[in-house]
């Protein structure tokens, strides 16, 4: 997939390189993963920890081909159907992630509850091995501690391009990835368990894995949603207002016949929409000025697809950060 720009942005060096890792790691995960879940299936037996974590899996590939799916509406130029881009794409694909995790993680969490109430004792079985009768947990164990390297690894590196990419859907999906080692965790803990004689291990293990894709529903739709009502930008982590808010305050502050500015900024999915408010020191603004205002705020940063600048007597309060209504 040759990605170049994002609707009419055209992006940096470091971005398109970026981005271009990005897909090669998002195919590599699906083609790892996809190899995880045959193999996984080939050895899951009576185990609920081991079904729990099957399926977590296949629940792990939604993120990936969500963002696959999203880039190619989000290279489309607006339209006079769609004046702002189709950019929206990665947080629908957000928000169906984050639903299907919830769903599903829901559904499984219940399951595991109701099979710990009635004490259902998972079966673990042999099979026979060069003429040898092995037990079959033993082949679960190996199994999970093997895959789970891959995510370690490409779970790192998503992180790293998260942030440079400003994309939500890709630093959730390397959130996921790096925490995947607690999934693995579980499940041979819960193989083991039935190994000992400790059956309701298994159904707990089962438990904390679905209590896991519970949460990381929780968090995705929670966060895609806000995006898609328009909270204030905030940055890929949503640990707090995006930076890059205040550095348009201050680059248009900056300018001689500017007194006050202020921003409201709306995260579209990997790039801004900006309408900058800013209070003149005089009565009469030049278009000229405005245009050199408003191409100052896009050269801040590439992110930047959409600034309007509205010229104003008075700051609206919710365009104004807590300092400034202080």
């Amino acid at each position: 997939m040759r990605i170049d720009s994002v609707g009419r942005t055209d992006l940096p060096d470091e971005q398109r390189d970026a981005l271009r890792s990005a897909v090669r790691w998002e195919w590599f995960t699906i083609g790892y993963t996809t190899v995880t879940i045959v193999v996984i299936a080939l050895v899951v037996g009576g185990s609920q920890a081991m079904k729990t974590a099957w399926i977590e899996d296949m629940l792990s590939l939604i993120p990936q081909i969500s963002f696959l799916i999203a880039l190619l509406f989000i290279r489309r130029r607006p339209t006079r159907a769609f004046p702002y881009g189709l950019h929206r794409v990665m947080g629908v694909g957000h928000l169906v992630a984050g639903v299907a995790l919830l769903a599903i993680g829901g559904s499984l969490a219940i399951e595991s509850v109701i099979g710990l109430v009635n004490a259902e004792h998972p079966a673990i079985g042999t099979v026979r091995v060069f003429g040898a009768t092995v037990w079959l947990g033993w082949f679960m164990v190996a199994v999970m501690a093997l895959v789970v390297v891959g995510p370690f690894f490409y779970g790192h590196a998503k992180a790293k391009l998260a942030p440079v990419l400003h994309n939500k859907v890709l630093y959730a999906d390397a959130d996921m990835a790096k925490a995947d080692w607690t999934t693995t965790v579980a499940s041979i803990v819960g193989v083991l368990g039935v190994g000992i004689g400790l059956w309701w291990l298994d159904g707990v293990a089962a438990l904390f894995i679905s209590v896991g894709i519970v949460w990381d529903g929780i968090k995705n739709a929670r966060t895609a949603i806000l995006d898609l009502i328009d909270q204030r930008a905030r940055t890929e982590d949503d640990s707090g207002a995006h930076p890059l808010i205040g550095r348009i305050v201050q680059r248009l502050e900056e300018l001689p016949w500017v007194d006050a500015a202020a921003v409201r900024m709306r995260d579209m999915g990997q790039v801004f929409h900006v309408e900058a408010y800013v209070v003149p020191r005089r009565r009469k603004v030049r278009v000229r000025e405005l245009d050199e205002a408003r191409r100052a705020v896009a050269e801040i940063d590439w992110k930047m697809q959409g600034v309007s600048i509205v010229v104003v007597p008075a700051l609206p309060e919710e365009a104004m950060d807590e300092k400034a209504v202080a």
